[in-house]
């Protein structure tokens, strides 16, 4: 058991970031590190001798010295599969959180925008890479935080507090409801927090990316990952650069990763809509009969078994807001396109007809003199306005899957604890799924945008 004061004096490995942000790399105390770890599989793979006498090695060679001997000699990549480690990110903005979590391999957590004082949180500026003051990000700032107390006097008389509820828990979800309504008029520069769990190689191979990544902000935070991995797992993160290979993803990330960069071209095919359309079917409707059992039998709160995604995946699209596209760039088990913060998808209007009167009336305002502030920006580029826009704003989303993952994702996004920009197309899935592949969704309708003070349950904290 290690003592509080061992935890307290650990050396973590950590760099600064230019903007007041920094990486951290978790050290937990382990005697036995991540590389170490990973060397010890790889020797067991090949010798039968037993973990004793690997370990008798490590203690022989010290940490660090079994990889590398082996692994980078050895070059495979599985090796780095058997070693993890935790990254720590801060002070990045929401398009930061978003790139390195584009993957299907990501594990980890960013804050939620409804633990943020934003009041005193900054905001990043993608064009000067600083959190100085502007003045489009300056008048969002002052909405929110003018807008805050107002609402949450105006949801009280729109949501009475019933008897059996209590005070806490009914303040808790009043200003949940707040928070959901006016996290859409927060810009996408401002900053979160976030952490990313990986082993050594997923890692690497997603820094590949990131560090020829459009924006400057990703570039930086990318090497300076590298850079801080290194210093954690110095034989793990090493590895050549081939010039070919960077110039290809280089020419991938500036030309075809933004899912708005080839839309026109794409139109023809994916008729980008508010509803959720079901664009390419990609199902074996045969082979699908053969788990009509199964699909017919399965209980509420139950997956499908992963065998059915043998039957093939559907791509699907829609309209969302930013800001939802957060909550469902979190389902891994999808394959999504990193859509382009713009304004010319329109702002979600949901944000607007769930302000009071007065504040909507001022919120039209601003939005208006945004869209103008923007479009006349010569000297910014697409990626770089995204800062600026705020989350309320709808970007296209195309997503592809298996049934086992839409239907999940459909009914953990359907219920009344979801934000309803997102609940209202989970719901929509849902019915696509029903009709088109006879899958048996399990989803309230009675739930669809529904106030439920439970929400303010929704947090974690600490047992007394």
């Amino acid at each position: 058991m290690h003592k509080h004061q061992d935890i307290i004096n650990l050396k973590h490995y950590s760099t600064e970031l230019p903007w007041a942000g920094q990486v951290i790399v978790l050290n937990d105390g382990g005697i036995i590190t991540s590389e170490d770890k990973a060397m010890i599989q790889a020797l067991h793979s090949r010798d039968p001798k037993g973990i004793f006498s690997h370990l008798e090695k490590l203690a022989e060679k010290g940490s660090g010295k079994m990889m590398e001997s082996f692994y980078v000699g050895y070059g495979h990549k599985s090796i780095g599969d058997c070693g993890t480690m935790t990254i720590f990110i801060e002070n990045v903005s929401m398009l930061a959180a978003k790139a390195i979590q584009d993957s299907q391999l990501y594990n980890g957590q960013e804050c939620s925008t409804r633990y943020i004082d934003f009041s005193k949180q900054p905001f990043l500026n993608g064009l000067t890479l600083s959190t100085t003051s502007n003045s489009l990000t300056d008048n969002l700032r002052n909405f929110y935080i003018k807008a805050f107390p107002i609402m949450v006097d105006f949801l009280k008389t729109q949501y009475l507090k019933s008897e059996e509820e209590t005070e806490i828990v009914y303040d808790k979800a009043i200003k949940a409801r707040v928070f959901d309504i006016l996290r859409g008029f927060l810009p996408a520069g401002a900053t979160t927090n976030l952490a990313w769990t990986g082993t050594l190689r997923q890692v690497a191979d997603r820094l590949q990316y990131l560090r020829n990544h459009p924006l400057e902000e990703i570039r930086i935070i990318a090497n300076k990952i590298q850079e801080t991995a290194a210093l954690a797992n110095p034989f793990s993160f090493d590895h050549t650069i081939f010039e070919n290979t960077e110039n290809y993803n280089k020419n991938y990330m500036n030309h075809d990763y933004y899912l708005d960069n080839n839309l026109d071209s794409l139109e023809k095919n994916v008729n980008v809509s508010d509803n959720v359309r079901l664009e390419f079917d990609g199902i074996d409707k045969n082979y699908l009969k053969t788990f009509q059992k199964l699909i017919s039998e399965r209980p509420i709160k139950t997956e499908l078994p992963k065998s059915i995604a043998i039957c093939g995946q559907s791509r699907f699209s829609f309209l969302l807001d930013f800001g939802s596209f957060r909550d469902m760039q979190r389902h891994r088990s999808v394959v999504q396109r990193m859509p382009l913060l713009t304004t010319k998808y329109g702002f979600e209007n949901w944000y607007l007809e769930n302000l009071s009167p007065e504040l909507k009336t001022e919120a039209l305002d601003i939005l208006s003199n945004l869209e103008r502030e923007i479009q006349d920006m010569k000297n910014i580029n697409d990626f770089q306005k995204q800062y600026f826009i705020p989350m309320g704003y709808k970007v296209p989303i195309v997503f592809s899957g298996d049934l086992s993952a839409l239907t999940y994702i459909t009914e953990i996004r359907a219920t009344k604890f979801v934000h309803p920009t997102l609940q209202i197309k989970a719901v929509q899935l849902g019915e696509i799924l029903e009709k088109e592949y006879g899958m048996k969704i399990y989803i309230n309708k009675e739930d669809i945008g529904r106030f439920d003070s439970r929400r303010g349950l929704q947090d974690i904290v600490e047992k007394k």
